[in-house]
């Protein structure tokens, strides 16, 4: 296997909860991981380490793993999922519509951002919804992501009607 690939296999490893080695952990987690290595309960950031690791060594047997990472229990796994499914293009709106009503405003944000880079017509219309957020935040990105959708879909004016057969004369 490859070096990139056996990476990427080994980082998704990490997001569904695989153990990898002391070695790669300290690899993926940096200082932090230390403390897990040293006996401190790892809890949600080896998974999280993880996602993060497909954010720069990506292959893309990890996308079934970080689709069902966005379900994660914790709101840092699930955001990091969100910026992967982004970076890379990976899932659809049905994957990220559930995260656009998460009740981490972060995890609301990654899901927009990552919509706008998946999206289609349906995209559209869950960024919209965003646009009544609570968060400040959250609507910024809402917005920009609607905006960045619209342009990729080739649909600047905000129009999303393409038929033009009830279009008057």
């Amino acid at each position: 296997m490859a070096g990139r690939a056996r990476v990427a296999r080994r980082a998704a490893s990490l997001l569904a909860g695989g153990y990898e080695g002391e070695e790669f952990l300290l690899v993926v987690g940096g200082s932090h991981a230390e403390g897990i290595v040293h006996g401190a309960p790892a809890l949600y950031w080896p998974e999280v380490w993880g996602a993060r690791a497909l954010l720069y060594v990506w292959d893309a047997a990890a996308a079934p793993t970080v689709i069902a990472g966005l379900g994660n229990q914790s709101w840092r796994v699930r955001e990091m999922c969100a910026r992967v499914c982004a970076e890379h293009g990976v899932g659809t709106v049905k994957d990220l519509v559930r995260r656009t009503t998460d009740e981490n405003a972060r995890v609301r944000t990654a899901a927009a951002r990552a919509i706008a880079v998946v999206g289609d017509e349906t995209g559209i219309r869950s960024l919209e919804a965003m646009l009544r957020d609570p968060e400040r935040d959250v609507r910024r990105a809402a917005q920009q992501s609607l905006a960045a959708l619209r342009e990729r879909l080739g649909d600047s004016d905000g129009d999303t009607d393409t038929d033009t057969d009830s279009a008057a004369p």
